[in-house]
């Protein structure tokens, strides 16, 4: 099938658009300090209302409130779920309020756009028991087992965000203290305990393990390859999904599945909920406080099994 040239080529629209949405964004990662990750969702939601609008002869600028509509019903007859919308609304509802603030436009065209209602779903969590069968699912004689066991111990340890943990860099390591020094969100500092079995086997991944992956390369990454470079998002998302294969969890697990089970089982055991906030390093705690429902919904568990009239 022949395809139109002129379907690939960009258009002078296009490029007012493109520049526009890359001043935006630059502006946000100056003003709010956000995620490459975070940035590149909001690129992809205004470069697809750009791309759809311009075929249609129209500018981000140009664009109103039926224009938006007219995308959303695309979007949804597309297959965009309703958190993938409410999403996409929140990123051109801060472009066009910065447009507005600009004076470019005199009307924000997405203020009377409703969000769609959404529940707000219990993160998946795992066990203890889980946890334990997941955590000795590698195989530590071997250098990349090793590696993989003290990601797994040093991510159930602390709470860390994947995009953390994988960040690490040896200078913000501190065994003797038992401690890191983690960037998060928003380039938020904070220091985070690791426990006694974590530090147990970091210390022997970076004696016996790391010099092995890394032979003549030079990398500061604490997690480091074969390769001699950092540990990436997507390779541990793989090394996570075969071992929970690997130990018949039976759960659909994802890197973010231990944060959950490190903050429901410390509420578990007693933590605070403000110190939890503090550890997993939210700036709000109602982020923080669904791990609340996490604890009630174990508790009403624990009473259907334990007591006499449950």
């Amino acid at each position: 099938m022949k395809t139109d040239k002129r379907e690939n080529a960009q258009t002078p629209v296009q490029q007012i658009d493109l520049d526009l949405i890359t001043r935006f964004l630059d502006g946000l990662w100056v003003e709010r300090g956000l995620s490459a990750n975070t940035l590149a969702s909001y690129r992809n939601d205004l470069q697809g209302l750009a791309t759809w609008l311009a075929a249609r002869h129209n500018t981000l600028i140009s664009a109103g409130r039926d224009d938006l509509l007219a995308y959303l019903a695309h979007r949804v007859k597309h297959g965009a779920k309703p958190r993938s919308t409410a999403r996409f609304l929140s990123t051109i509802r801060r472009l066009y309020q910065t447009l507005v603030l600009e004076g470019h436009i005199t009307a924000d065209p997405s203020a009377q756009i409703e969000s769609p209602k959404l529940g707000r779903p219990l993160p998946k969590s795992l066990t203890e028991r889980d946890v334990e069968f997941l955590l000795a699912a590698p195989d530590v004689s071997d250098a990349r087992g090793l590696r993989d066991r003290a990601m797994l111990e040093t991510l159930y340890a602390s709470g860390l965000r994947v995009t953390e943990l994988v960040g690490l860099t040896i200078p913000r390591l501190n065994l003797t203290q038992g401690v890191v020094r983690v960037v998060g969100k928003g380039n938020k500092e904070r220091l985070v305990p690791l426990g006694e079995e974590a530090v147990t086997w970091l210390e022997r991944y970076l004696e016996e393990a790391r010099p092995a992956l890394l032979k003549e390369h030079v990398c500061d990454a604490v997690f480091v390859t074969r390769r001699g470079g950092a540990m990436t998002r997507q390779a541990f998302w793989y090394l996570i999904k075969h071992y929970a294969r690997q130990s018949a969890i039976g759960k659909t697990l994802s890197p973010h599945t231990l944060r959950h089970a490190f903050a429901t089982h410390l509420l578990n055991h007693g933590a605070n909920l403000r110190v939890l906030q503090m550890l997993l390093g939210h700036s709000d705690l109602s982020t923080t406080q669904i791990y609340t429902h996490i604890a009630r919904e174990r508790m009403k568990d624990l009473h259907m099994q334990h007591h006499p009239r449950g």
